[in-house]
């Protein structure tokens, strides 16, 4: 691997760089002024990034208004990578960066921070961005931020043929910080386009999770067909606001009226919304602490409170995060009933993160779980027996009357520090949710990946007829073995020689899924870093992160005797 500080230097230098000054004054004590004056062709301001530096506070300031505060490592003793601020907001003005390093006083005699000019002096302007260069590997299928961390999907929906994904984006580092709402854009699931930030932060806070709808009726009054976004805002409290957006989904405009719901509790996030058609009326499924409350509104914008559920089951090893609510066709086709995604951080079946699942019933107020003892006791129903599939939501109005699903792929056990260069995170595939029969009668809930893929060719597909093994391996002798037990009925993947697994402790892994029927196919998606199994079609499923030094193109089956 190349050295970072040289990938970042030819990085810088692929950017378009131009050799334009900058008005850079250092002042007493910690503070630095960066005054850049905006035109059509400088798009961005390149800052050096060392990650093991302390988060320097950068308040944007224009026409003497503070607009935006970010929180930066600024590097102080080598550069590891850039990140880009745009400035395409405010053309025509002159920006001014205030960059404050807490206990870092800098020094008018070096203009940099303790005897380092580093950091002032490799402050650069660019034109354009190219993130195309030999600097970052990118998964084949599976999408990623264009640069900077991400981590839950946000605000899904499909419309006019386009699959819109906005995702928890910090754009000004490899960790998390600086949460706004980011934006990609699919026609077929796997070739991503990035468009413009979607809705970023404001005096009220940082913008978490939530979703989007579109207000085909214009029930909240800001036209037909507006799409529609509530999110958690982060700030003094957490609370739920709108914005809308009149161009599909392209640019938002936050309601004058926010925040339109409120609660004296600190754990108060992630909004999931939806037109309830048995009701004529929209509801809502708020993750509170470490229970789902439920609302409904005629309008989006008034809100009842209407019921809670969780306090007595399902897994409670940590905070309740991410709801998802919606209606799936039982396997006899002759009924329905409601699944209730939790998304849970720690306490997941694998350890850490991970999304538990509740089938039953539900009537715009309140959520009645079938057989309520399979939920008791701290049992849970898990969607994906891997480490690394988290904040599983849904897209509103996928076509065809699809419930089309896509989650975080990672842990937050080890979420930052994964190896990554210019980006990190990515997600999983898009897998299309069933409810199914086990052989003990009982309804589960199965994810198969999304018809998109079947055309697209990018698995491998075995028949399967008693135990065995599929070993996937690389000319480094580094190894993914999955493996079916027909007598104990369990399918594992094995990672512990994938490849790097010194990151951290619990990354080298073996997770294992029950099964609940038989175990007769296997589908295989293998992409750079990520190996999913789907047993059965999507009947059990275990999506795990790997970092082979080479990629895992040989694949061998076996018979597997114990």
């Amino acid at each position: 691997m190349k050295n970072i500080l040289t990938i970042a230097l030819s990085l810088l230098l692929s950017l378009g760089v131009q050799a334009r000054d900058i008005d850079i004054k250092c002042l007493a004590g910690d503070i630095c002024h960066v005054r850049v004056s905006s035109d059509n062709k400088t798009k961005y301001v390149l800052l050096p990034v060392e990650e093991s530096a302390k988060e320097a506070e950068v308040e944007v300031i224009v026409n003497n208004n503070r607009v935006r505060t970010l929180w930066i490592r600024l590097a102080l003793s080598h550069i590891d990578y850039y990140v880009p601020f745009a400035l395409e907001d405010f053309q025509g003005s002159e920006v001014l960066l205030q960059i404050h390093v807490p206990s870092v006083p800098i020094t008018l005699s070096n203009r940099g921070w303790v005897g380092s000019d580093l950091c002032v002096n490799n402050i650069r302007l660019s034109d354009s961005l190219d993130f195309s260069s030999e600097t970052s590997e990118r998964p084949a299928y599976h999408h990623t931020p264009e640069y900077g961390w991400m981590n839950d999907p946000n605000g899904m929906f499909y419309k006019d043929g386009e699959w819109h994904l906005y995702y928890q984006w910090g754009p000004y580092g490899l960790v998390w910080n600086n949460m706004t709402w980011g934006h990609s854009v699919s026609k077929d699931l796997v070739h991503w386009e990035h468009r413009h930030a979607a809705i970023e932060a404001d005096a009220l806070g940082a913008v978490f999770s939530g979703s989007c709808v579109v207000d085909h009726n214009n029930s909240c009054g800001f036209g037909k067909d507006a799409v529609i976004a509530m999110y958690t805002m982060d700030g003094a409290v957490q609370s739920q606001n709108l914005a809308y957006s009149l161009d599909g989904g392209n640019t938002f405009t936050k309601y004058e009226k926010n925040p339109v719901l409120t609660a004296g509790i600190p754990d108060f996030r992630d909004p999931n919304m939806f037109w309830n058609e048995e009701t004529g009326r929209w509801n809502l499924v708020l993750a509170c602490g470490q229970q789902m409350q439920f609302y409904s509104s005629p309008d989006l914008k008034e809100w009842k409170e209407e019921g809670k559920f969780g306090k007595l089951y399902g897994a409670h090893g940590g905070v309740w995060e991410c709801p998802d609510l919606f209606c799936l066709p039982t396997p006899d086709g002759k009924g329905k009933k409601w699944v209730l995604l939790c998304n849970i951080n720690p306490g997941g079946i694998m350890g850490g993160s991970a999304t538990q699942y509740f089938i039953g019933d539900f009537d715009g107020h309140q959520f009645i779980p079938d057989d309520p003892d399979r939920y008791t006791g701290g049992r849970a129903l898990w969607m994906d027996y891997g480490k690394d599939h988290y904040a599983t939501v849904s897209f509103s109005d996928a076509p065809d009357g699809r419930r089309t699903v896509i989650a975080w792929m990672s842990n937050w056990e080890y979420a930052d520090k994964v190896p990554a260069i210019d980006y990190r995170s990515s997600n999983s595939i898009a897998r299309d949710v069933f409810l199914y029969k086990g052989a003990d009668g009982l309804l589960y809930m199965g994810s198969r990946p999304a018809p998109e893929y079947d055309k697209a060719g990018l698995d491998k597909t075995f028949a399967v007829n008693g135990s065995a093994q599929w070993v996937l391996s690389n000319s480094e002798k580094e190894a993914v073995v999955i493996t079916y037990d027909a007598k104990a009925m369990t399918l594992s993947v094995d990672r512990t020689e994938s490849g790097d697994v010194s990151f951290k402790h619990t990354f080298p892994a073996v997770t294992t899924a029950p099964l609940h029927k038989k175990l007769t196919s296997l589908r295989i998606f293998v992409d750079l870093n990520s190996v999913e199994v789907f047993g059965n079609n999507g009947e059990v499923v275990l999506t795990n992160l790997v970092f082979p030094s080479a990629p895992l193109s040989n694949i061998k089956t076996m018979k597997y005797e114990k």
